[in-house]
């Protein structure tokens, strides 16, 4: 009898936890059971050099600046800094247009898709050079966003203005993964001239940092899996763990009575 109840309660207890090496994020090795020194660098990774580049549908800010007297300069109207919340500033902003295109009442269309920002600065500062006296171009992307899905705290559409945005942060901006998460099957779907890629990232492992996929792109969709437990822990979990005490207490009870 105290065989039986010994084995519920390890099938109990088999359903209920989830190890460590399935939750903690960017492992190395068993570094879980090991013990690092304090405030000393352990390891170095060399981040992919990446920079966003411009595409349609992109809404940007553009802002002019120069020594120019503000009634001789045609672009003073046409600074658009961004003030007030997220929505506010993409309603201001330019965007770009399907074919890769800015039109400025004064420079006519510019093409920027395929630019980086500072690429970007750079072409526009040249050509208002012409109407400015020392001028200088800020350039920020105003609708970064990526979708994340699945196993969150908060499923949706991350808009940030972070254009160098890892995954990591864009699930962080999502409420995190849930304890049912599956994190390391996570599928990122990339979408870029007319395809989409399937890409599955391991967040359990450290050299994802090291991966080009470290850092999310525009229009990402991110779908985090659950855990093979899931569906027993959500829906039978709870239910288990009542019905093996309820029977714990009958089988000692008989027990007793019998003895």
């Amino acid at each position: 009898m105290r065989n039986l109840i010994f084995l519920l309660f390890i099938v109990v207890l088999g359903v209920s936890c989830v190890p460590n090496r399935k939750i903690v994020y960017l492992q190395k090795g068993n570094e879980l059971k090991e013990e690092f020194p304090k405030d000393t660098v352990i390891r170095i990774y060399n981040l992919d050099n990446y920079e966003y580049r411009l595409q349609p549908e992109d809404i940007i800010s553009v802002r002019f600046k120069s020594l120019t007297l503000d009634e001789f300069d045609i672009f003073s109207d046409q600074e658009i800094v961004g003030g007030g919340n997220f929505n506010s500033q993409i309603l201001g902003g330019y965007l770009v247009d399907k074919d890769g295109n800015v039109g400025f009442p004064e420079l006519g269309k510019v093409k920027v898709a395929g630019l980086t920002l500072h690429e970007t600065q750079e072409k526009l500062q040249k050509m208002v050079e012409a109407y400015l006296e020392q001028p200088s171009v800020k350039v920020r992307l105003l609708n970064f966003r990526v979708t994340v899905l699945g196993e969150v705290n908060a499923e949706g559409t991350v808009n940030t203005f972070n254009n160098r945005m890892t995954i990591m942060e864009a699930i962080g901006q999502a409420g995190g993964l849930g304890e049912l998460a599956d994190r390391s099957n996570v599928k990122v779907i990339r979408q870029g001239n007319g395809m989409s890629e399937i890409i599955y990232v391991n967040l359990l492992d450290e050299s994802l940092m090291n991966s080009t996929y470290f850092f999310a792109h525009q229009n990402d969709i991110i779908i985090v899996p659950p855990l093979k437990q899931r569906p027993f822990r959500r829906y039978f979990g709870q239910n288990l763990s009542i019905f093996v005490s309820s029977l714990s207490v009958l089988l000692l009870t008989i027990t007793l009575i019998t003895n």
